[in-house]
């Protein structure tokens, strides 16, 4: 292993292109500790933390927990996945974005920039209303959050944070081209594992002052690795439909004739589903701690992370929007017209509609276990927490959007950097090991 990394960096592309990442990556976690102006600290700090298990703790974590300080970056990256997410929605019902999505390169640079408007517009209301919500804050033992609320705050919240939102968009597309990897998913990356030794150390804490048995934290830690292998087979798994190719003769020599594969992703949707589920099941919980009603209180109590109507309802909705978002971003009937377009065929299926419902009854069964692994994955950290008394901030990045965030990103990283230094000839990362990507 440590033969491979000198080897890595004996490649002079691939050395700036990963020290390059590393310097952004710095940057990303400096400006997360500049924190906005015209805000008292510790008595937001003392407000946040009892929203850990809201919408906003969530979100916070998204951002490497610069929400909670009110830094420059309180919002990440997360507007520019927001409007990632409802352009390609968009894409699947709007004529118009269809067009754009077949127009190859040019159309491509349209909706990245359509992308980047709606990144803008999203980021703008979004400290709008955080701007708002900080002036409505009630005072922390006498302090007021917001030392003078007004429009000029307003004003000062949404210049600030909005231009840290266009930064890291911009730090992002850098990243993506002059480094390795996808600059937007390592910035997310680069979030959440920042509140990891935070996390580790509350753990640590817990278990030394006789919370947890030793022997059952030892245990713990060995399901642990078996789960993230479980993510890690679950990220890659396929389902490969065997393609055949007509053969062309010209001349006197035939061309083509080569059979090749379509891979099916198990989880097609990625990490989509959890997000939409998590963004529903907080709701509640957020709507009763900002609008002060009875009813809101009573329906929240059903919506506590303790509560197994919150396990089975949460469950449910990941599985719902698992195909849902897979029948939105994995169109059979393109897929079967393309193959007709150039003469392919699935063995014993005719072409058309045939080969699209064969290829739609497919991905449905394998759909059907991803959605439920999905599920029982995003549920995990309540089980832990709640037999296994582990930290909550410590079962976080075990479990749910974290733990698929961070094996995917380091896969796809791992992936890229594999086939460069097999494009030269050196041996990869993993010897042995078999990676997909690696060429």
């Amino acid at each position: 292993m440590v033969g491979s990394i000198q080897s890595l960096y004996k490649i002079p592309d691939l050395r700036k292109r990963i020290t390059f990442v590393l310097l952004m990556c710095i940057v990303y976690r400096l400006g997360g500790i500049i924190p906005i102006p015209g805000i008292n600290a510790q008595a937001l700090v003392a407000y946040m933390s009892g929203l850990n298990n809201s919408l906003l703790g969530m979100y916070d974590m998204f951002v490497g927990g610069s929400f909670t300080k009110m830094t420059i970056f309180a919002l990440g990256i997360m507007p520019y996945i927001s409007a990632s997410i409802i352009i390609q929605l968009l894409g699947s019902v709007v004529p118009y974005f269809q067009r754009l999505s077949k127009e190859g390169e040019e159309g491509r640079k349209k909706i990245t920039q359509y992308t980047r408007y709606g990144t803008v517009f999203l980021s703008a209301a979004q400290a709008f209303g955080i701007a708002k919500w900080l002036e409505r804050l009630e005072p922390v033992s006498g302090v007021p959050i917001v030392s003078s609320p007004g429009f000029g705050f307003t004003l000062l919240v949404m210049i600030t944070v909005v231009s840290g939102t266009v930064f890291l968009m911009w730090l992002g597309e850098q990243m993506t081209e002059h480094g390795i990897g996808n600059g937007i998913s390592i910035i997310i990356f680069i979030g959440i594992i920042a509140r990891f030794p935070y996390a580790m150390k509350m753990q640590v804490t817990e278990l030394l002052a006789g919370t947890m048995n030793p022997i059952a934290f030892v245990i713990f830690l060995a399901f642990l690795v078996i789960v993230v292998a479980a993510v890690v087979l679950l990220t890659q798994g396929q389902r490969r439909i065997r393609v055949q190719y007509p053969k062309k003769v010209v001349g006197r020599k035939i061309y083509g004739g080569q059979s090749t594969y379509i891979p099916l992703r198990v989880n097609t949707a990625g990490v989509i589903p959890i997000i939409f589920a998590q963004a529903i099941m907080f709701v509640p919980q957020t709507a009763a701690t900002m609008i002060p009603w009875e009813f809101l209180k009573q329906v929240s109590a059903y919506f506590q992370m303790t509560h197994p109507v919150y396990w089975i309802f949460y469950g449910s909705l990941i599985i719902f929007f698992t195909y849902f978002y897979t029948a939105i971003v994995f169109n059979p009937v393109d897929l079967a017209d393309n193959l007709k377009k150039y003469g392919a065929v699935i063995p014993q299926k005719p072409p058309g509609k045939k080969t699209a419902e064969h290829i739609d009854k497919i991905l449905t069964r394998i759909t059907l276990p991803g959605s439920v692994f999905l599920a029982l994955i995003a549920i995990m950290p309540f089980f832990m927490i709640r037999f296994a008394r582990v930290n909550p901030e410590f079962a976080s990045f075990f479990g749910g959007t974290g733990l698929l965030i961070v094996v995917g990103v380091a896969l796809d990283t791992l992936q890229q950097i594999e086939a460069k230094m097999v494009e030269r000839h050196y041996e990869g990362l993993l010897k042995g090991a078999k990676v997909r990507g690696r060429r």
